[in-house]
């Protein structure tokens, strides 16, 4: 079996958790997801299955939408509402100071990791460092804020979208906001809505999925490439199933799909100055 799935992950779950319950169910070890969700979120969790595992990567690359809440008053050591508390304040600010704040994140900005993540830092997990109680200097990297919208403000909680790149924390957003206004906030919950072309109204449940009421995407449907059907010609047949590389004329598309008889064949992947072999179909 290979193909893309889109999971509506629910809370308390681990995306490793969807990723093991999956393989249960499809009967399957070949399987992964392109993005982790903490067990507070739900939404979007693209998961990969058989030869196309070794898409993660290409799959992940992508801006994220999210729509997520956050309490304004509050502050806990995990940045969302399952933490310890650190810090509570009377929140004496306008709804206008708070939409202001927001907007003023459509940039790119230096985000500094959360502790309580998976990032390593010298070899360990950051939430081991944290759940041991040792000091450790947090990575931050640059992150691009390409939409923020404010849907709704209501008895200190915050409601917002937001569209970002690739490894952007909305806890650690959420924290920097809270910073911008001079007062504690803490993510109170989140969806991820939509992850490049996957959308959260095209997903599934676990329960769909049991029930198998679900439909696997193909490689056409989730790669920008170009398709070459090689039916009459035996030569590049045999390069490809040989792992040939070639010329960049070939295709200006990231990615070439060669079939044959109807029959995928092979995965190329452009790469400098060639195409190379990504993937083999073929069996």
């Amino acid at each position: 079996m290979n193909g893309i799935l889109v999971v509506n992950k629910e809370e308390n779950f681990t995306s490793r958790d969807v990723v093991n319950k999956l393989s249960h169910i499809l009967n399957t070890k070949r399987i992964g997801h392109t993005g982790t969700l903490d067990p507070i979120a739900t939404g979007v969790l693209v998961i990969t299955i058989g030869k196309y595992t070794k898409l993660s990567d290409a799959l992940m690359s992508k801006y994220k939408e999210y729509i997520a809440e956050f309490i304004i008053g509050k502050s806990t050591d995990t940045l969302d509402i399952t933490g310890n508390i650190l810090e509570e304040k009377e929140a004496n600010i306008s709804n206008d100071e708070i939409i202001k704040a927001i907007n003023n994140f459509k940039r790119s900005y230096n985000q500094e990791v959360p502790i309580f993540s998976a990032v390593k830092v010298n070899g360990k997990k950051l939430y081991e460092y944290a759940r041991n109680n040792e000091s450790v200097e947090l990575p931050s990297k640059i992150v691009d804020i390409k939409e923020i919208e404010v849907l709704d403000i209501k008895d200190n909680i915050v409601k917002f979208k937001c569209l970002v790149s690739k490894g952007t924390y909305i806890r650690s957003l959420i924290r920097d906001i809270g910073i911008s206004l001079n007062i504690p906030t803490c993510m109170k919950s989140l969806v991820r809505t939509k992850q490049g072309n996957f959308k959260i109204e095209d997903s599934y449940t676990l329960k769909d999925i049991e029930n198998n009421k679900f439909k696997l995407l193909d490689i056409d449907k989730v790669l920008d490439l170009d398709i070459i059907d090689i039916d009459k010609n035996k030569d590049i047949y045999k390069r490809v199933i040989n792992g040939i590389k070639f010329d960049l004329n070939i295709s200006s598309k990231p990615f070439v799909l060669f079939k044959r008889d109807n029959e995928k064949i092979a995965i190329y992947k452009r790469e400098s100055d060639n195409y190379r072999m990504f993937i083999k179909l073929e069996d």
